[in-house]
């Protein structure tokens, strides 16, 4: 039996909707990966949600005239419709302001806090001398201290990837409005990432099919583990469950502390909306289940060692020992999957310098094929990679439509128009068995690579069978025939048989064309489902509702296998699968885009 399957995607920040560079990191690929998974028979869990707490979300409130919830439900919603017109498949898409979220994150911290690895320190904290509002780490910019990095962040310098404290920064600033911030003494509890080095270097000594990129980083930073702040000056969070801290409304867990625990939560709230309380064990407590996180590698860190140091500390694993919390043991993630930026002009897409391209412009315009295919085949996946209209209009023309898309229609179109329906064939020869052997064997080396989230290998290899068939098509030439019934059948056969094979093979990266494909093939019912999005009440706070994706993906047909096509099933004419783009639109894109010189 498969082993279940966690896909853990990187939960979006509710201040604003999200651009195409935020999907090419947590999105598509994790999207890509659960439908394989799913195809292939094993049991997945894909669960993610908003990120509502924090200063951001306080500051930009105050910029739109809403409160810091109305701001959370607004964005919630858009970015929710954002990702279900992509087609993310999951099993459970909420937010971190649920009654379910503030409760698992509480009961996890306590199983820690008995285990001895959380510890009050004090410190001096960033406060906004205008505002007197906390500045969060990743607000305060200033010179690295290591390295001289003048773009360091408080918390973490990109240059170096060392962890910093925003006092040691030099010229610190606010990147909300340029300030120098006041630091105070402030006390603080803290996780005491130092308990956990020897742990974790086991932990990553053994992760051998990582990335190379993810898992050098990750080690690079075990000798310099510090004790990193759980909680902060501020009055929208989580509270903090301890007598002499519950009662003070400034003081709540920061935003990635309890980020990193909607994981579990989201699991959880599944599970409990399932009907079946205990369902989120499977996926979390079972040793033969697996967990792959995805993200983007600005958030590497919080993935592969805070989160770990988390689950251990809960567990009782650490370097300072202790006994399993409430959750019991629970598994470390077995990989982390971490894509690079992409960039427009060699620059990382950015809201506030007007260099970005938001994911419903682009659906509205393009479909979310054509944009997972582009990600798929040509995104950031092991090096930052520039995303061009030029680049883009070119895989969308040659080998979306003139490619995939001809392929389809030209073998549906003949067999439609010569049989009406799928041909019986006879007497294939050579030619035949070897474009199908070809398109079976894809299977095994497409799906290889989609099991280590090695997309562009994956699709390129899904492509390698349709430029196969193509070519097939025209050195058979059916059409040419028409005194061989037997012979012309035989060709069509086969190139459906094969069209057949690589839109199974095309399902995780195109499932909404690949439902198209299926029906243009005489199929009916579901072949790839897709993300409902519907209204439910809070499990914990039944005055509250809100929107949730999730999905039926066990009744879908959509199967990791070559099955034989159906002789004599019925073919209407096919109405074109993608449409050609104006190649002048890839000089300077669509109207409504960034003008990126």
């Amino acid at each position: 039996m498969s082993a279940p399957v966690l896909t853990a995607v990187a939960w979006p920040y509710a201040n604003g909707p999200r651009h195409i560079g935020h999907v090419s990191g947590f999105g598509v690929p994790s999207d890509v990966f659960s439908r394989y998974m799913r195809m292939s028979g094993n049991r997945v869990l894909m669960v993610s949600g908003t990120d509502e707490h924090g200063t951001p979300i306080s500051v930009q409130a105050d910029q739109e005239g809403l409160t810091t919830r109305e701001l959370a439900d607004k964005y919630n919603r858009v970015i929710a419709e954002d990702l279900q017109g992509l087609g993310l498949s999951y099993d459970l898409f909420t937010r971190t302001t649920t009654g379910n979220h503030y409760k698992v994150v509480q009961e996890l911290f306590l199983g820690m806090w008995r285990n001895g690895y959380i510890v009050p320190k004090t410190q001096m904290g960033a406060i906004s001398p205008s505002t007197g509002r906390t500045l969060p780490d990743r607000y305060i910019e200033g010179t690295c201290p290591i390295c001289g990095y003048d773009g360091a962040r408080g918390d973490q310098c990109d240059n170096c990837g060392n962890q910093l404290d925003p006092a040691d920064l030099k010229n610190p600033r606010s990147r909300i409005n340029g300030e120098v911030p006041k630091f105070i003494e402030t006390e603080h509890l803290f996780l005491d990432l130092p308990a956990f080095a020897e742990s974790l270097g086991g932990y990553l000594s053994g992760r051998t099919d990582w990335r190379p990129n993810v898992l050098k980083f990750s080690q690079n930073l075990l000798g310099d583990l510090r004790p990193r702040a759980i909680t902060r000056d501020l009055d929208w969070g989580i509270p903090v469950p301890l007598d002499g801290w519950r009662d003070q409304p400034m003081k709540r867990f920061y935003v990635w502390f309890d980020a990193v625990i909607g994981y579990l939560s989201a699991s959880v709230e599944w599970a409990r909306r399932s009907g079946n309380d205990d369902a989120w064990k499977e996926f979390w407590t079972d040793p033969s289940a697996q967990g792959y996180y995805f993200m983007g590698k600005d958030n590497i860190v919080f993935h592969s060692l805070i989160w770990p140091s988390l689950l251990m500390g809960q567990n009782g694993t650490g370097d300072k020992g202790g006994v399993p919390g409430s959750f019991g043991t629970l598994n470390l993630p077995t990989e982390v999957v971490s894509s690079e930026f992409l960039t427009m002009s060699g620059s990382k897409f950015s809201t506030s310098r007007g260099t970005v391209i938001y994911v419903r412009d682009f659906l509205r315009d393009f479909g979310p094929d054509a944009l997972r295919y582009f990600i798929s085949v040509a995104g950031p996946e092991n090096q930052d990679t520039d995303f061009t209209w030029d680049e883009f209009v070119r895989r969308t023309n040659f080998e979306l439509a003139n490619e995939w898309g001809n392929l389809v229609n030209r073998s549906v179109s003949m067999a439609h128009k010569n049989v009406g329906s799928v041909p019986r064939p006879t007497a294939p020869t050579a030619a035949d068995e070897e474009l199908k052997a070809l398109s079976r064997a894809a299977f095994e080396t497409v799906g290889a690579n989609l099991r280590r989230s090695r997309f562009k290998l994956a699709s390129s290899e899904a492509m390698r069978v349709v430029t196969a068939a193509n070519r097939y098509l025209s050195e058979q030439e059916p059409w040419k025939v028409k005194d061989d019934p037997d012979r012309r059948d035989t060709i069509l056969h086969t190139a459906l048989q094969v069209v057949q094979d690589a839109n199974t093979l095309l399902t995780p990266f195109l499932p909404h064309s690949a439902q198209k494909v299926h029906e243009a093939l005489g199929g009916t019912g579901v072949w790839a489902a897709q993300p409902q999005m519907i209204e439910v009440t809070d499990l914990d706070e039944t005055d509250r509702k809100y929107p949730i994706l999730t999905g039926d993906y066990a009744g879908e047909q959509a199967s990791w296998q070559s099955t034989p096509i159906e002789v004599g099933r019925p073919l209407e004419k096919p109405s074109p699968l993608f449409t050609k783009l104006d190649p002048e639109l890839g000089e300077t894109g669509p109207e409504w885009a960034p003008i990126v010189k």
